[in-house]
């Protein structure tokens, strides 16, 4: 059994050689780069990523990025698509096909096919002397000089520097066409992630209202805290909101006052509440929480009350 600082030697060797890897593919990027650049950005068609062997596996997880940023992208798996499924690839297409070597048989059965069809063949290989790289219109180059693999074989650097640049790509394609958090959103519905973009503060506001007037007793102000369990009450007169009390405001009022029978909203609430529009972000609505230490904030539309979210009702979503 390999002792602890053998293994940590180990993976420091591997972070450290794929680190270098990636950092060595700015030197690569050139007018194959920008042009495939250019090339997707002015396409009408979508982008088919295609690979063998672990490159395939780089290629699925591509077309995830791709579709997630608003690139439209499938994955065909080299050896399938020489068997039948290179009817997948539509006319205004653009093939991406990932190899380190470029000589694998199936890439060079597919690349010929693809170049027959008429579409734009990319080839993001790491041999530049390669039969892929000899046929294909662009060229992304992916070299590295040497796999993490103490024996120079698993794909491992190789395929490190095929994912970064294929990101580098996508991220390019993003900025390019001002790819925003809501349009991401519109692809990411589901999960913390997708709802952190699009929930708003009014989607989560129950029906709940706690509200009093400005004459209202202590006593009933409590009860209708107590009642809505929000933890607060807005203090509301002719619908303008004039100020919020938690039930921290009462703890402390009944810690400093002797007699508060007499006493009522107006003379405990405070006048500057934290407040939120309802279209507001709930994620923006719980960072102001944080920020500010509180466990509420009051939701408005237009000026208007319209109710309070409460911290729980953030993290019930399941929003972190």
């Amino acid at each position: 059994m390999k002792d602890t600082q053998s293994i940590l030697a180990s993976a420091r060797k591997t972070l450290t050689l794929e680190a270098e890897a990636v950092a060595n593919l700015v030197n690569f990027l050139d007018n194959g780069f920008t042009q495939t650049v250019q090339a997707l950005l002015s396409s009408s068609g979508r982008v088919v990523f295609t690979g063998i062997g672990k490159s395939a596996n780089i290629a699925n997880k591509l077309v995830a990025t791709f579709n997630s940023t608003g690139t439209p992208a499938l994955f065909m798996h080299a050896a399938d698509a020489i068997h039948g499924d290179l009817g997948i690839v539509q006319p205004d297409d653009i093939v991406i096909c990932i190899s380190k070597s470029g000589n694998s048989p199936e890439i060079k059965a597919l690349a010929p096919l693809v170049k027959s069809m008429g579409n734009t063949l990319v080839g993001f290989v790491g041999n530049l002397d390669s039969f892929l790289a000899q046929r294909s219109d662009l060229i992304v180059n992916t070299s590295v000089e040497k796999e993490a693999c103490p024996n120079n074989l698993a794909p491992t650097t190789s395929t490190t520097a095929q994912l970064a640049m294929g990101d580098a790509i996508a991220i390019c394609l993003m900025e390019a066409r001002g790819f925003s958090a809501k349009d991401f959103a519109k692809y990411h519905p589901g999960g913390a992630l997708g709802k952190k973009l699009y929930i708003t503060l009014g989607d989560i506001l129950t029906d709940a209202k706690p509200e009093v007037a400005p004459n209202t007793s202590l006593k009933e102000v409590i009860i209708e805290i107590s009642a809505n369990r929000l933890g607060a009450v807005a203090v509301v007169e002719n619908d303008a909101l004039k100020g919020v009390i938690t039930d921290g405001d009462v703890r402390r009022m009944l810690e400093r006052t002797a007699d508060f029978s007499n006493l009522t909203a107006k003379d405990i609430m405070s006048t500057t509440p934290k407040t939120m529009a309802h279209d507001e972000l709930a994620v923006e609505g719980y960072h102001v929480m944080e920020s500010n230490s509180i466990t509420q904030i009051v939701v408005t539309e237009n000026g208007n009350y319209m109710g309070i979210v409460h911290l729980h009702d953030i993290l019930r979503e399941g929003i972190f």
